[in-house]
Parts: C-alpha cells; sequence; structure tokens
C-alpha cells in the first residue's frame, strides 16, 4: 500500500471496531545530510523515517497512539491497542476531529536535493572559516536537505497531502587562543534554495566575529538595574513565554496571565507579533495544523495589543473560547524605525544579549539565567564580552517596556526577528 492507502486503511480499520470518529496523518522523510566535524568533511548520510498517527473517539472517550512502522501487521496491532485504550480513557465531551475542508495537496520546495551543491557549499564553508577565523575551532556543522510527503484525513472527509523539501544548516563553534577560549556558540537557518554563501546567512559571519572576540570576557563589577538588547537568535527564548501563556494548556487551566488579556496591551505600542506559517517569506511553516484545519496567518499582537489566544478545537471546546486555525510559531516580528547603531547609542548602561542560558519562568513571567556570548554597553558603546553575568526580570513587564525594535532584522527560515531594546532589566 501507498502512503495515503495506508492511512485510509487505518481510519477504516478503527472505525470497524467501534470507534465513532478517527483522524491521522501518516509522513514518509528521506534527509540527506553532510557533516564537518573538529574542522573536517566527516560524513554523507542518506536516513528515511515512516510515521503514523492516530486518534480514536468513542463515546466521547479519546486516545492516540504514534508508530514509525506502517506496514500492516504493525497498523493493525497499534489500532488493537488503541481501542482497548480509548475504551479505558475519561469521558470528555471536548472531544472532536476537524469539519470537512476542502481537500488540497500543499507544496514547498523540491524534494529532490542537489547534492552536488550541497558538498560544495559546505566545503566553501569549511574553508572561510579556516582562512579568515583563525581562532575559530568548528567543532560541527550540519547541512542537510529533508523531504517529507504527509496525508492527513479523517473520517469527516478531511484530505490534505503536504510536499515539502527544505535545506537545514546547523553549525557549533567555539574560539580558541593560546590557553583562553570562548563559551560555545551556534546558529541555524532554513531555505528552499541554497543561494549565496552560508556565512552571509543567518549573521553567521558576524557570529564567528564576536565569538573570537570572546576569548577575552569580564564580569560585571557591580549589580545594576539597566537596559538590555536582545538579539534575534536570542528572543526566541522570550516569543517562548508569550506564546505558552496562551495557548491550549495555560487558558484551560487558568494559569495565564494573558487569560483575559486578548483587546487589551500586553506590550509596548512599538512592538507587533504575527505568527505566519503561509508567509513567502519563511522556508518552514505549515500548512495544517495540529488539529487539522488548513493554517491561516495571524496577528498575535498589533501594536501591543493581544489579539487572540492559540486554541486548538479542544482548547476552544473546554473554555467556551475561539478555535484559531494557526499553532503558533513562524514568528514575524515587522522591523522598527531604529537602528541597531542607534539602538546600541541610545544606551546608558546595559547587555547585548546574545545568548541566555536559564530555567523555565513561573506562570508570571518571572526568570533569571546567564548571559552567554553577550557584551557590556556602557554609554551608548560596547565595551567589552562579559562572563558570570546573570541577567533577571519579568517577561511579561520586558515587553511593557520595550524601548525599541531594530530595523534590521534575521530571517532564519521559521522565524523573522529583529533586535528588540528593553528597560528594566536586573544585570549582575
Amino acid at each position: 500500500m501507498d502512503l495515503k492507502d495506508s492511512l485510509s486503511y487505518a481510519l477504516e480499520k478503527t472505525t470497524k471496531l467501534g470507534a465513532d470518529k478517527v483522524e491521522g496523518s501518516i509522513n514518509e522523510s528521506e534527509k540527506r545530510e553532510l557533516n564537518i566535524e573538529a574542522g573536517k568533511m566527516s560524513l554523507f548520510r542518506t536516513t528515511f523515517q515512516n510515521s503514523l498517527s492516530l486518534e480514536a473517539i468513542k463515546d466521547n472517550k479519546q486516545s492516540s497512539i504514534s508508530i514509525n512502522k506502517i506496514d500492516k501487521k504493525s497498523i493493525d496491532e497499534s489500532i488493537e491497542s488503541l481501542i482497548e485504550n480509548v475504551e479505558s480513557s475519561q469521558i470528555d465531551e471536548a472531544h472532536d476531529i476537524s469539519e470537512k475542508q476542502d481537500s488540497e495537496i500543499f507544496k514547498k520546495g523540491n524534494l529532490t536535493p542537489n547534492l552536488n551543491l550541497m558538498y560544495d557549499k559546505l566545503d566553501e564553508f569549511n574553508h572561510y572559516v579556516k582562512d579568515k577565523h583563525k581562532k575559530i575551532i568548528l567543532e560541527a556543522a550540519m547541512l542537510d536537505h529533508t523531504a517529507n510527503v504527509s496525508h492527513v484525513m479523517n473520517t469527516n472527509g478531511v484530505d490534505f497531502q503536504i510536499n515539502k523539501g527544505i535545506y537545514n544548516f546547523s553549525p557549533m563553534f567555539t574560539a580558541k587562543d593560546g590557553e583562553k577560549t570562548s563559551s560555545f556558540n551556534y546558529t541555524y537557518f532554513s531555505a528552499l534554495e541554497l543561494n549565496g554563501e552560508i556565512k552571509n546567512k543567518a549573521y553567521l559571519s558576524e557570529l564567528l566575529s564576536q565569538t573570537e572576540q570572546q576569548v577575552d570576557a569580564f564580569s560585571i563589577k557591580e549589580k545594576f538595574i539597566g537596559n538590555i538588547i536582545v538579539t534575534p537568535h536570542c528572543l526566541s527564548d522570550f516569543l517562548s513565554f508569550i506564546q505558552g501563556s496562551i495557548g491550549d494548556g495555560a487558558i484551560m487551566s487558568g494559569t495565564s496571565i494573558y487569560k483575559d488579556k486578548v483587546g487589551e496591551k500586553i506590550a509596548n505600542k512599538k512592538f507587533n507579533l504575527l505568527s505566519s506559517p503561509l508567509d513567502k517569506d519563511l522556508a518552514s511553516g505549515y500548512f495544517v495544523t495540529g488539529d487539522s484545519y488548513k493554517s491561516k496567518n495571524i496577528s498575535i499582537i498589533k501594536e501591543g495589543v493581544l489579539q487572540s489566544h492559540l486554541l486548538s478545537l479542544y482548547g476552544a471546546k473546554k473554555t467556551g473560547g475561539k478555535r484559531i486555525s494557526n499553532s503558533g510559531g513562524a514568528h514575524i516580528i515587522p522591523n522598527g524605525s531604529e537602528s541597531l547603531e542607534n539602538i546600541i547609542k541610545d544606551t546608558d548602561k546595559g547587555i547585548l544579549l546574545c545568548r541566555f542560558s536559564g530555567g523555565s519562568p513561573s506562570d508570571s513571567g518571572d526568570f533569571s539565567g546567564v548571559a552567554k556570548n553577550s557584551y557590556y554597553i556602557e554609554n551608548g558603546k560596547i565595551k567589552h564580552p562579559v562572563i558570570e553575568t546573570m541577567i533577571s526580570g519579568n517577561i511579561a513587564q520586558m515587553f511593557m517596556n520595550i524601548r525599541d525594535v531594530s530595523k534590521e532584522n534575521i530571517n532564519f527560515g521559521d522565524a523573522i526577528l529583529p533586535w528588540v531594546s528593553f528597560d528594566g532589566l536586573t544585570i549582575s
């Protein structure tokens, strides 16, 4: 059986065994991967992966399974277990599956990679690092092309096919100068085509230069309340708090500080946040949500005002809220009016926060952690890299205290983010 036939068979069999409603997805992926380890081209491999996920509802009881073998025997065995699990689960009238929508085949990128180009681009980058960044130790770098063919179907007649082929690159590196070493650093990007040089993507050449500077880092001499300029690489750490606080879990449990804030200000008016899984400028993104609806681009925050929670079909039924055809992520923050250079010049005392290591924030947004690969700013100038420097504050208050959003941004393929300056953080 081909992929779609296997999924159709699984839906039909689960229904015959007593399920009232069934929803499922099946996926076949092929990854072609090139690696650099310790500065040397070291590995080329191809990996294949199949997966099948099924959700069944019977008498308002629900359960789900996921397997990575899609032969008939494995499917049959998993469905028998699924039905047993459904019958022993708790009744919940909010369980449901998406209604029928027009069938569609979605396509993005090429399913077949250009392997010669992949090798040339990675080899070019490896030589660039060796020639231009003598202090850098390229611990590892991976360039892959991942092709996915997926089907999403349910017993209400939903029938989607998704074909995606995307290149992904991720390096990890440190700098060493004699006995002195930097903290490790990394970045990533996704792309539909391998245009241009890798070093010019995702701010990579600048990160390599910064990492070389960071072999000479100094601690902050005193504790102070100041400003932090969060780089695009680090910004997702703070955006994840907002997304987590407006999703199913936090809204259903009542723990979200934004549970009653739709239509109210939760950030400075300079700040806008979009979730745009269908945006043409994002190589990644998604066509179908986790609850099997066609995706839509939405505005999450507009001029500082929260526009919506991110409730799935289940979350909406549990809370009485509005279902959104969007699973979050694919973040785009529209550019601001100030250059990064001017934002730094306007900073009296603070940190350019390039990487952050800390625990999960509290439900209220309180957080603390260590600034990594970061810089001390004083009187509008970057002074030196920092070590052993703590940042603490409240994320919800941070977004209210935004000073500026930069004109510049970075396209990572799954997000387009600028530099954002926040006031009132404790630095020690």
